[in-house]
């Protein structure tokens, strides 16, 4: 039998998947994304595949990738998809086929614990508090157990923790081969087994930052790979340009400083002048963020010689003095290079600041955006405006910058995801990321939108620009939330909306009475989904989680623990957003409109997306409100709402709360809901 073959009976209702799963039903858009995907790795080329929720698009390429007995690289845009599918998708389907396949799983460095920073950190005892110091003691008796040196074996060790930073490296601090760990170290060990595998598990931003600074291991993996595939694929243009800009931040340089004056001291006294060489790199470093003004966070517009509002003489004179500082630094360094590894690293991180402080004072180079980020630090990006460029590059084959020899990349790419654009082509995705050659298909949800959930549009709710909108969501939700004890989610576009909402909320619920606030940022990610699902159980407290940014995809609540998502406004980019603004002028200059071949196509991915956490299984049922009428008066309106899955539609709060109600009876007396 053909890969395609193999692919159609593994699907089918006696098949593999139906035998080794006793709740393994045939879905026909699955069965025919699996075909697909077959057929892109036995002709090569690229495809790009939305599969809508419920479609079950993981085993849709996995099955294939692993019956075609290639080697094959899978990328994701998040830890917690990587971490399930080497955990337990891939296992599941090796054991179930019965194929002799090696798995890897590689991260970037910082997911991995650093022998050698962990002995520093726990000998020097400069931990801020008791907490941090117990956190470490963790830490060093896991380390005494674990074979891969993976954090995430830790799922008790918050994300946000000091001693993180003290016991993981980063591209600017790891010694290399010189390090006394060097040969039991956890990354070298990680890429060692990538390079041996048959199928690797990466993530976006490592597939990225190698393509940036080729340093984590990928580059040398994928001129091997005959497959590569990239679920969560519509974070791939967002997350390439963040990785393939140049940064440079006070944060960064202050770090440097610290770590410049710490090793002369320990490892150089009296052969240097370490005080006066580090001062000076730390004055400029100040002297630069003093040159930006006293503003709130924010980004500002570069298109000159210095940002939006900042004097451009006292700017290029306090980057001029920070050269001359980082020079300073170099020349100190290099007396004393030949003392340890630890001072060939500081020189060369002192060179990559000088270089990229260099840049800054040039002009922008064509085809990118720059700007400068204030608050605490200050922070310089120069970006490109898409992934389209670099990415061209990467389809055509991998090129060795040593040796300029091109080796052939994979043959077959797929890119596949819940939410890809909303028109028949893609072009959402497939344009920033240089795939107008692609292969397009789209595989519709096997939920039945129509019975499970509903939209409520209100439009006699305030304009989001209105001082009383965020009242009026809170209101609104406060009274809905209450009729189901909790099962609500509101998702705002912006964090002052967040702060708003939330507090608004409690304020209610304290003086009324009503289900527990729960608000992103005041407890790790893992812990607020944990105490959201668990307040769905018999005779807990309900909860109403509001949140942002990371919480519109990639959270997973099924069953009745959610059955109310409310979205504040549609969410449009901002528009004076640096990279929004360069994006908008190149599509202007293109003869084309900004508005609507990027600003409604942004607001109908994230929409989608938002909506998305709503309906996660078959027998899932609940009620979607978006608190901006504009999605019923204007135009553009019928759009977004096309892009969503066809709910049934409310036309008033009345039709609201006899929704509720029939939720709320559905979960009491365990009745269908409709």
């Amino acid at each position: 039998m053909n890969l395609e073959q193999q692919v159609g009976q593994a699907f089918s209702a006696d098949g593999v998947l139906a035998r080794h799963n006793p709740g393994f039903q045939p879905r026909q858009a699955q069965t025919d994304m699996a075909l697909a995907v077959a057929q892109t790795i036995d002709t090569g080329g690229a495809l790009v595949a939305e599969a809508g929720t419920g479609v079950g698009k993981t085993f849709s390429y996995l099955v294939p990738s692993l019956l075609s007995g290639l080697t094959v690289l899978v990328s994701t845009a998040t830890k917690t998809l990587q971490d399930q599918l080497y955990g337990r998708d891939l296992p599941g389907l090796i054991k179930a086929f019965g194929l002799p396949v090696r798995l890897a799983l590689l991260k970037g460095r910082g997911s991995y614990l650093c022998l050698h920073r962990m002995h520093n950190a726990h000998h020097e005892g400069l931990l801020p508090d008791a907490t941090a110091v117990r956190t470490l003691q963790r830490v060093v008796h896991w380390a005494q157990a674990t074979t891969t040196g993976d954090l995430a074996e830790m799922p008790d060790l918050d994300e946000r923790s000091p001693v993180i930073p003290l016991v993981t490296s980063t591209r600017d601090n790891c010694l290399g081969t010189p390090c006394p760990q060097h040969r039991t170290c956890h990354v070298n060990r990680a890429r060692r087994e990538a390079m041996a595998a048959d199928l690797v598990v990466v993530n976006h931003h490592l597939f990225f930052a190698d393509m940036a600074v080729r340093e984590s291991g990928v580059a040398e993996l994928l001129p091997s790979v005959r497959v590569a595939i990239f679920d969560e694929a519509h974070q791939l243009n967002e997350i390439g340009v963040q990785f393939l800009g140049a940064h440079l931040s006070t944060s960064q340089l202050l770090d440097l400083c610290r770590d410049l004056l710490a090793t002369g001291l320990q490892q150089a006294r009296g052969l240097a002048d370490w005080a006066t060489a580090v001062g000076a790199v730390d004055r400029s470093t100040r002297n630069l963020r003093l040159a930006a003004g006293h503003r709130a966070n924010g980004k500002l517009r570069w298109t000159g010689s210095a940002p939006e509002g900042v004097e451009p003489v006292p700017w290029d004179a306090a980057l001029q003095a920070l050269s001359g500082a980082l020079g300073t630094a170099g020349e100190v360094l290099d007396t004393v290079s030949e003392l340890g590894p630890d001072f060939v690293r500081l020189r060369e991180r002192v060179q990559m600041c000088a270089t990229r402080v260099e840049q800054f004072r040039r002009p922008c180079a064509p085809g990118c955006v720059r700007w400068a980020e204030t608050g605490m630090a200050l922070r310089l990006t120069e970006s490109p405006l898409d992934i389209a460029g670099a990415m061209t590059k990467v389809w055509q084959g991998t090129t060795d910058p040593e040796t300029a020899t091109t080796a052939p990349g994979p043959a077959a790419w797929v890119f596949t995801s819940a939410t890809l654009g909303d028109d028949a082509q893609l072009r959402w995705f497939t344009e920033p990321c240089g795939l107008g050659h692609a292969r397009i298909a789209r595989f519709g949800s096997p939920f039945n939108y129509a019975e499970q959930a509903a939209l409520y549009v209100p439009k006699a709710m305030a304009k989001p620009s209105d001082a009383a909108h965020p009242v009026q969501v809170a209101q609104l939700t406060a009274s809905a939330a209450r009729q189901l004890d909790g099962r609500t989610m509101v998702l705002t576009t912006t964090l002052r909306a967040l702060r708003q909402i939330g507090a608004l909320l409690r304020e209610d619920f304290h003086a009324h009475g009503g289900p527990e606030v729960l608000v992103q940022g005041e407890m790790p990610k893992r812990r607020l989904i944990e105490r959201f699902r668990a307040a769905a159980l018999p005779g807990a407290t309900g909860c109403v989680m509001v949140a942002s940014a990371s919480f519109w995809e990639g959270v997973d609540l099924p069953g009745e623990a959610l059955q109310l998502v409310v979205i504040d406004k549609l969410p449009f980019p901002p528009p004076g957003d640096p990279l929004v603004e360069a994006r908008t002028q190149r599509l202007e200059a293109e003869g084309r409109s900004p508005f609507n071949d990027y600003f409604v196509p942004e607001a109908a991915v994230m929409l989608k997306q938002g909506a998305g956490r709503l309906i996660r299984t078959l027998s899932d049922a609940g009620v979607l409100v978006v608190c901006d009428p504009r999605l019923a008066t204007m135009g553009y309106g019928r759009r977004l709402v096309a892009a969503l899955p066809p709910m049934r539609r409310l036309a008033n709060g009345q039709e609201l709360d006899e929704a509720l109600n029939a939720l709320r009876t559905a979960s009491t007396t365990g009745s269908c809901w409709s």
